[in-house]
C-alpha cells in the first residue's frame, strides 16, 4: 500500500495516514483477499493482557511516548490488566491486519487504521460494533460529524476516531506581494490568479496541481455542487451510485483540469503529480501555490518556501464560500475476535480520548477528532486555523463503501484527470466511463 493514496502526504514526521493518505491502498488489498470467518467472541473477561496495533510512525518516539502515558494511566484503574502495545509498518498494515481477522489467537484486541479502511474492514467481519459504548460515552457529543461518519456503517458504529486530517491553500506571500495579489476569495479568482502568476513569473507554477492528486481535485468537484457518488436508499445505507458524471461534478472536473497546461501548470509535467508531489514543488520554491495539508507543514518548513508562506481555507464558488475538503486522519476499532470486550473498549476510549488527542497534538501535530478540543488547539496556533475552519464548516468524506478500494486501486479517478488533460477524452466522456468503473466497484 502506497501511503500517497491516502494522500496524506508522508514527506514529514506529522504524517500518518490519511492520512488521509495511508488506508486506500489498504482497502485495495483488504477488497480482494477472501472473506473472514465469524471468530466472534462469546467472552469478556474482566481483566488479563490486551494487544493494540498502532502504526508507526517516520518518527515515532513522540507518538510512543504519549500512548505509554495513556497506558500507563489504564493499568493503574484496571487493575490485572496488562497493556501490550506493537507498532506496525503501515506498508504492511493490510495484509498483516486481514491475517489477524482470520487467526484470533494472534489478534489483537485493538487497531489503529486509515478511515477509509473501515467499510472494507466491517465486510471482512473483523471489526466490532460498539455503537452502544460509543453513545453511552460522554467524550462522543463533541466528536465531528464527519469523523463518525468514516465509522458509521450501515448505521452502526465501529470504533472511535484518533486525529484527523484536511487540506487547505498554501500560497507564498513574497510572490504575492511582489505581484500586487491577495489570496483568492472565490475558484475563479483561484484560477486565474494561478495563471496570472504563471504570466508575470514564468519560472513558477501558479498553483501546483497533480492529476493523481485525487483529494487535491475533490474539493473542486464538490464546491461546484457535484459529489462522488449518492447513497441509495435511506441515509447510512452505505449502497452507491456514481455521480462524477452529473452536470456539476463535470463543473468541478472542467475547473480543476483547467489548470493544466502551460499557462499554469504543464500537462506534460503536471499530469503525473499526485499530492506529494504538489506540496514538494512547493516546498522546493517552484510553485506560488498548493493545496496542502495540515500534515504537510514540516515537509513546507524544510523547504525554500519556509518563512515565507500564509494558509487560507480554499475558496468555493462565492465568495466567502469554502471548497469542501477531505477529512483523512485514522481511526480505532475493537476487533469482534476479543475475548475482553468491556476492558478493550474502555482502552479504546483512554486512546482516543480528549486527553490524549491534545497531548498527540502537541507531540505530532495529528489534528483532534473532538471539536471542542479542536478549537483550543486553534486558538494557541494560528497555522491551524485554516483546516479547523475548514473542518467546521464543510469537510467531507468519500463513499463508506468496500467498493471505493477498487476505485483506487484501478486508479479510476486519475486516469480520467489524465485523460482530460492530456487531450485524449472530453470531461463528458472521460466521467462517463469512470462513473460506469465506479458502479461495477460499487456492485461488486
Amino acid at each position: 500500500m502506497k501511503p500517497s493514496h491516502l494522500s496524506v502526504s508522508r514527506l514529514s514526521s506529522r504524517v500518518t495516514v490519511p492520512v488521509v493518505a495511508l488506508a486506500l491502498a489498504g482497502l485495495a488489498v483488504t477488497g480482494c483477499a477472501p472473506s473472514t470467518s465469524d471468530n466472534s467472541s462469546k467472552e469478556d473477561e474482566k481483566s488479563g493482557k490486551l494487544r493494540v496495533w498502532l502504526f508507526q510512525e517516520v518518527n515515532n518516539a513522540p507518538k510512543k511516548k504519549v500512548i505509554d502515558a495513556a497506558v500507563a494511566g489504564f493499568e493503574k484503574e484496571h487493575d490485572g490488566t496488562d497493556v501490550e502495545v506493537t507498532y506496525i509498518p503501515v506498508d504492511t498494515r493490510a495484509q498483516k491486519i486481514k491475517a489477524a481477522f482470520n487467526d484470533p489467537k494472534s489478534a489483537p484486541d485493538v487497531i489503529e487504521f486509515g478511515n477509509t479502511d473501515t467499510a472494507g474492514y466491517v465486510k471482512d467481519g473483523g471489526l466490532l460494533d460498539i455503537s452502544k459504548e460509543f453513545g453511552a460515552w460522554v467524550d462522543s457529543t463533541n466528536v465531528d460529524p464527519t469523523a463518525k461518519y468514516s465509522l458509521t456503517i450501515g448505521g452502526k458504529v465501529y470504533g472511535a476516531p484518533l486525529f484527523v486530517g484536511v487540506r487547505a491553500l498554501y500560497y507564498r506571500t513574497d510572490v504575492f506581494k511582489e505581484l500586487d495579489l491577495k489570496p483568492p476569495a472565490t475558484q475563479d479568482e483561484l484560477i486565474a490568479t494561478a495563471k496570472k502568476i504563471r504570466s508575470e513569473r514564468p519560472d513558477l507554477y501558479g498553483l501546483a496541481v497533480g492529476g493523481a492528486y485525487t483529494y487535491g481535485a475533490m474539493p473542486f468537484i464538490w464546491a461546484n455542487g457535484g459529489d462522488l457518488a449518492d447513497e441509495k436508499g435511506k441515509f447510512g445505507s452505505n449502497e452507491y451510485s456514481a455521480a462524477i458524471d452529473s452536470a456539476n461534478a463535470q463543473k468541478g472536473v472542467k475547473a480543476y483540469t483547467s489548470l493544466f497546461g502551460n499557462d499554469n501548470c504543464p500537462a506534460a509535467k503536471c499530469a503525473q503529480w499526485g499530492g506529494n508531489d504538489t506540496v514538494e514543488a512547493f516546498a522546493s520554491g517552484k510553485a506560488a501555490m498548493a493545496i496542502g495539508g495540515d500534515f504537510s507543514r514540516q515537509a513546507i518548513e524544510e523547504g525554500k518556501a519556509k518563512g515565507k508562506y500564509k494558509v487560507v481555507p480554499l475558496p468555493g464558488v462565492k465568495a466567502g464560500d469554502i471548497a469542501p475538503a477531505f477529512a483523512g486522519g485514522n481511526n480505532l476499532g475493537v476487533l469482534k475476535s476479543t475475548s475482553h470486550r468491556t476492558i478493550a473498549v474502555d482502552l479504546l476510549k483512554t486512546l482516543a480520548g480528549k486527553q490524549t488527542q491534545r497531548e498527540l497534538y502537541d507531540a505530532m501535530g495529528f489534528l483532534p477528532t473532538f471539536t471542542d478540543v479542536r478549537g483550543d488547539v486553534a486558538a494557541k496556533d494560528a497555522f491551524v486555523k485554516p483546516f479547523v475552519k475548514t473542518l467546521n464548516d464543510s469537510a467531507k468524506f468519500v463513499p463508506a463503501s468496500p467498493g471505493w478500494a477498487s476505485i483506487d486501486a484501478q486508479l479510476v479517478l486519475p486516469t480520467m484527470f489524465q485523460e482530460i488533460v492530456s487531450g485524449r477524452k472530453s470531461v463528458p466522456a472521460a466521467t462517463q466511463d469512470a462513473a460506469k468503473k465506479m458502479d461495477e466497484a460499487f456492485k461488486q
